[in-house]
Order: structure tokens, then C-alpha cells, then sequence
């Protein structure tokens, strides 16, 4: 393989087959339904946001993180305690990866637009398993 055909977005290819990916519909989904499993989710996080870490010690001290963690719908000591921070920084990361040229990307291409997500998809899982400790 040769300098100029290596491309980052090819080393994806083998991982794509894992990252989890959500199907486009079949039809067209309800307004009532989408507003159900809308619900559905907001409850799981609500819930989530409840639910303390074991072994972590609360303590009522004031959170330096606060503003950050509004923003990130983070919640202290809980479940949600990375909240969407993986998501966001995988995907700010990627955008700035490949707006700057460092990686090769041709939006116009249907194949380039699915490895880019699967590399996103990618690089968010691994920034939770850095954040959250490693395995």
C-alpha cells in the first residue's frame, strides 16, 4: 500500500461490523410513538441521574464543574456522571479532524459519510472507556 492510498477512514472498515447503529424505518413513525419512546428515554436518564456510583463518597461541597456539567447533562456522583461529554468531544474532534484536511473525507460519498460516523461512533466509545477508568 502505497502513501497516497492510505486513507484514515479505511481502518474503520474492520470495526464497523461491532459499533452499534440504529436502522432507518421501515415507515413512517407516528408523532405519538416517537413522543412515547422520547419519554421512555428521558425517564431512563432521569433515573440514571439518581442512581450513585458505588464507592464514591458525596460530599456537599461546592462543584467547580457545575456550569460544565449543566451543559453537558452531567450529574455528580450518579450513572450520568460523564453525561453526553463522550458524544460531544468525539464528534467536535472529528469535525475538526476533518474540516482541517488531517483526515481525507468526501461528504458527497454515501461510503465516506458511514465510516466517518462509524469513526465517530468509535472514538466516542473509547473516550468513555478512558473517562470512566479503562477496563
Amino acid at each position: 500500500m502505497s502513501a497516497g492510498n492510505f486513507r484514515f477512514l479505511n481502518l474503520i472498515k474492520p470495526v464497523m461490523c461491532i459499533l452499534p447503529e440504529v436502522q432507518q424505518p421501515d415507515r413512517k413513525i407516528p408523532f405519538k410513538e416517537k413522543l412515547l419512546w422520547t419519554s421512555i428515554s428521558l425517564f431512563v436518564f432521569l433515573v440514571c441521574c439518581q442512581i450513585p456510583l458505588y464507592g464514591i463518597v458525596t460530599s456537599k461541597s461546592s462543584d467547580p464543574f457545575y456550569w460544565m456539567r449543566v451543559i453537558l447533562a452531567s450529574n455528580r456522583g450518579t450513572l450520568m456522571e460523564l453525561g453526553i461529554s463522550p458524544i460531544i468531544t468525539s464528534g467536535m474532534v472529528m469535525q475538526l479532524l476533518a474540516g482541517s484536511r488531517i483526515i481525507d473525507v468526501d461528504q458527497s460519498l454515501k461510503e465516506d459519510r458511514a465510516l466517518f460516523q462509524g469513526a465517530q461512533k468509535l472514538f466516542g466509545v473509547l473516550i468513555t472507556i478512558g473517562e470512566g477508568g479503562g477496563p
